[in-house]
């Protein structure tokens, strides 16, 4: 369940409050005088059984006995008796209720259920919404609604606060008040028991009082949908959270390094820059970020110019850039040319741009005049210390409408207390974030440019992967399944490997030998050098032994080694199981790099990929981040990119930069094998070499589980391609492939829609488009497969490429109730019968999902989409007014779809 019903909670007319009161300090008590203090211009009911008026307002003894249904409820009643009020409320008709009360998992009913479980089965039947239990309550200024108990209001605002600390609530909403900070929204969730962050986020996406919004997070219960929404979320407007929970307290068992190094707070990291939102780390950040975003301009890159009056601040904002991993500006010879025309000969010649502490007015405003114009600066710094040559009040009124009529985002720091006061309140009036510090400022810009990167991995469009594989999906699947069917959860290594190269993963040539002898004989038929490893299911890391033994010449050396490795193990471990030992050839890449890939499974989040610099160090080392399956190039780019290793795969001086596309596609294939394959908990490929002429494995590790389901897909928290909905069929004599749409179909939809005529444009636009923006781009081929669908027509050309013929688009609503559907064939196809084969697979593909309903929106003249729609039953109806139809189809019926359509052959 998502956003139904809750409109009740958000924008009731009527609120009971059950458990009125008007006991001095109770929750009660303070719940009513808050609704009545806030001015909620809708009835305020009471109940309690024990009063007749409370605050000049009567009060009914039961929810049976109120004259009305309320539309929200507010329960401030003990434990025991919740689960009947909430039933006693559906029969009534009410639809949403905050329970305030605490404790109701600990209380259990004579049959052992929780008051808990029996609230949330007595709300089912009726779909009664439930914010909390043990919440504080919900705050709405704009309709003057406190349904809280908190000791203050809230101020109306633009900005949604949802947070699960119930004493962060209370104590945000006194910070903010007292700085004038206004809400749209401020909701505690308590327990979350039936609205979460998922419910809330969907809600508040499409919720035009709230302009952002800020999310205190300590954990997520349902991964996927939190995903879901998120992402959907921040595509509309800034979601900025504040996560607690970063220390770690202690290291987690893990059989791999991935395990050890993948650790909660950092795929909670992940998480949040996958969805494009923005983490922050204390509550002033939150809000600080709140005002730098929304007045920011869009940015074009990441350069920061710096200009002050006086070299140590510049200095100290320098410093401060650099640390937080920022790019200063240089700036090109014309500026420098332009610069010296205005400021005197002392300037500092280069950015940081000292303008010199006697600097007027005027030396100001051509100085910043001249940098916002510079092609390799995309943001400007200024700071300002006060003088006694001219008031920074002053200063500020000239530069305002500089900075303003700027297409550059531009932060202030106005450094001083009294004198600088008014000059800082100019600025803030102006739109133009403000900070008090050269750091703070900094600061703020960094989150502008990590918030823009969010953005990007959200919004880019990824190019194809430069070599496309097709994995053995069955042979790796069986490896996982004998093993567990033999009571194993470890992989031999050369089993993984197996694994890896069945999805195209490069590997050197492994083999098992159960004895020395057999050693010597697997070495001779690899050929030499080789290395030779021990395998023992009791080890996990063979060099803690002494279990490697590398650049091996002869048999008689392998033959010395594995007996060396032997007697150490029996020796160090007498506990462990001697299995025989792995032989494999010695991969030589002398100027080759030492990496890690890896996967663990997170109790929240479930599989994460792991990239990092490998070898027997790398936890030492601790040079790692963490991504989100399914991969893209896009994403795959960006793991990397934040890495120390990165710099050094770049190459330098002599050394040669490493084939990045090779580690790109091989954290793509581990990406295709985690999904695939449910079986898999933890996995470690460490080291993969990687140097100019690509990548290999030396070595793997697969530790297995058995998985919940058959597909394992409910384990992901976002759900990857659906290859089983691709669909072969034969038309107009040759073979088309109908497809969800996939990212990198980018370029290839680009190009579809260049085909199509502008008019059929207009058609299925609404307005004439002569291309798609990137942003537009990314939303139609980037689509969230647990939300929304768009099947394409797809087939190859005579050069071995493909292009796309039709789209069918579908977004259903988070409820899945109703869904909106689009479609289009490319001009040169149409009347061929491909716009029917795409409605027929949509149709069939909603009503497999449960939905109950399609709508959608023509214009009158599209009577190719509206003969169609009619073909299938949809009920058409007609808006004059705006010149559109409003199309709609009831799943719920038996119609099925005609048998006028051409009947493509399925193959």
């Amino acid at each position: 369940m998502s956003i139904r019903n809750l409109q009740y909670l958000f924008c009731p007319k009527s609120v009971a409050v059950i458990g009125a009161s008007n006991k001095p300090s109770s929750v009660g008590a303070t719940v009513l005088h808050n609704l009545a203090e806030a001015g909620f211009a809708g009835a305020i009911l009471p109940v309690n059984p024990k009063y007749d008026t409370l605050d000049g307002l009567r009060v009914y003894p039961t929810v049976a006995s109120l004259p009305a249904a309320p539309e929200l409820a507010v329960i401030c009643t003990p434990p025991a008796t919740v689960p009947e009020i909430i039933r006693e409320l559906g029969e009534r008709g009410t639809r949403a209720a905050i329970v305030l009360t605490a404790g109701l998992g600990a209380v259990k009913n004579r049959d052992g259920v929780s008051m808990k479980e029996a609230m949330l089965s007595a709300a089912q039947p009726y779909l009664l919404r439930i914010l909390g239990a043990n919440c504080v309550g919900l705050l709405v200024p704009a309709i003057g609604l406190n349904a809280s108990f908190a000791h203050t209001g809230a101020l109306p605002g633009k900005i949604a606060f949802v947070s699960q600390s119930g004493a962060l609530v209370t104590g945000v909403l006194d910070w903010a008040k007292s700085r004038n900070i206004g809400f749209s929204k401020f909701i505690s969730l308590g327990d979350s028991a039936d609205v979460d962050f998922g419910d809330v986020l969907d809600y508040l996406a499409g919720d035009a009082d709230t302009h952002a919004i800020l999310l205190y997070v300590e954990d997520v219960k349902h991964a996927r949908k939190f995903m879901s929404a998120a992402r959907s979320a921040a595509r509309s407007k800034p979601v900025l959270v504040l996560k607690a929970g970063r220390a770690e307290e202690g290291a987690r068992a893990a059989a791999s390094h991935t395990g050890a190094l993948a650790g909660s707070d950092a795929v909670y990291d992940a998480a949040i820059r996958r969805a494009g939102m923005l983490r922050v780390y204390s509550t002033e950040d939150l809000f600080d970020a709140v005002e730098t975003l929304a007045h920011a301009r869009p940015l074009t890159g990441e350069r920061l110019t710096i200009v002050t009056n006086g070299g140590g601040p510049g200095v100290m904002a320098t410093d401060a850039l650099i640390s937080d991993q920022g790019k200063l500006a240089v700036l090109t010879a014309a500026t420098l040319e332009r610069l010296d025309a205005v400021l005197p000969a002392t300037w500092s010649h280069g950015n940081p741009v000292d303008i010199i502490g006697d600097a007027p007015t005027e030396r100001y405003v051509k100085s910043i005049e001249v940098l916002l114009q510079d092609p390799q600066s995309d943001a400007l710094l200024f700071i300002h210390a006060p003088t006694a040559v001219v008031s920074s009040s002053e200063i500020a009124e000239k530069l305002v409408p500089v900075l303003r009529n700027s297409s550059r985002t531009a932060v202030a720091c106005w450094l001083g207390g009294d004198a600088v006061a008014r000059a800082r309140t100019i600025f803030s009036e102006a739109g133009i974030p403000t900070y008090d510090t050269p750091e703070d400022a900094v600061h703020s810009f960094m989150q502008i440019v990590q918030f823009r990167r969010n953005q990007d991995l959200l919004m880019q469009v990824p190019p194809s992967v430069p070599s496309e594989f097709k994995p053995d999906i069955a042979r790796a699947r069986t490896v996982a399944r004998v093993a567990l069917a033999q009571g194993r959860t470890m992989l031999s290594e050369p089993e993984a490997k197996i694994m890896l190269a069945a999805y195209g993963i490069p590997v050197v040539d492994t083999r098992i030998a159960t004895t020395a002898q057999e050693a010597m004989r697997c070495a001779t038929e690899i050929g030499f050098p080789v290395a030779v490893k021990i395998l023992s299911p009791e080890i996990s890391h063979k060099s803690d032994i002494g279990g490697v033994a590398l650049d091996l010449e002869t048999p008689e050396a392998v033959k010395v080694a594995a007996m060396a490795m032997h007697k150490r193990l029996s020796d160090l471990r007498p506990d462990a199981t001697l299995e025989g030992f792995a032989v494999q050839a010695m991969a030589r890449r002398p100027e080759a790099h030492e990496l890690i890939i890896g996967v663990a499974t997170d109790p929240v989040f479930g599989p994460v990929i792991m990239f990092g610099q490998g070898g027997v160090a790398v936890e030492v080392m601790d040079d790692n981040t963490i991504g989100l399956p399914p991969l893209n190039m896009v994403l795959a780019r960006d793991m990397i990119s934040r890495t120390r290793v990165a710099k050094l795969l770049a190459g330098y001086r002599n050394r040669p930069a490493a084939d990045i596309d090779a580690i790109c596609r091989t954290l793509i294939q581990v990406s295709h094998l985690v999904s695939d394959i449910p079986e898999i908990a933890e996995l470690d490929i460490n080291p993969l070499i990687a140097d100019g002429r690509g990548v290999i494995a030396l070595d793997a590790r697969v530790r297995l589980r058995q998985p919940e389901t058959a597909t394992g897909l409910e384990r992901l928290a976002i759900r990857p391609y659906p290859q089983e909905l691709e669909e072969s069929i034969t038309w107009q004599g040759g073979p088309v492939l109908l497809r969800p749409i996939r990212p990198e179909d980018g370029a290839n939809h680009i190009a579809f829609f260049d085909a199509l005529a502008p008019e059929d444009v207009r058609l299925r636009m609404f307005i004439g488009m002569r291309s798609l923006q990137p942003s537009q781009l990314a939303r139609f081929t980037q689509i969230d497969y647990d939300r929304e669908m768009a099947f394409i027509a797809t087939r190859i050309k005579a050069d071995g490429g493909s292009e796309t013929l039709g789209v069918a688009r579908v977004i259903a609503d988070p409820d899945n109730v109703r869904a909106e559907f689009a479609i289009i064939v490319r001009s040169d196809v149409k009347a061929q019968g491909l716009g029917a084969i795409l409605m027929t697979k949509l149709i069939d593909y909603c009503r497999r999902r449960g939905t109950r309903e399609i709508i959608g929106e023509a214009m009158i003249q599209n009577t190719g989409v509206l003969n169609l729609v009619k073909r299938f039953g949809f009920d058409v109806r007609s808006f004059p007014e705006n010149q559109t139809m409003a199309l709609h189809l009831d799943l719920q019926s038996s119609v099925k779809a005609p048998s006028l359509l051409p009947s493509p052959v399925r193959e």
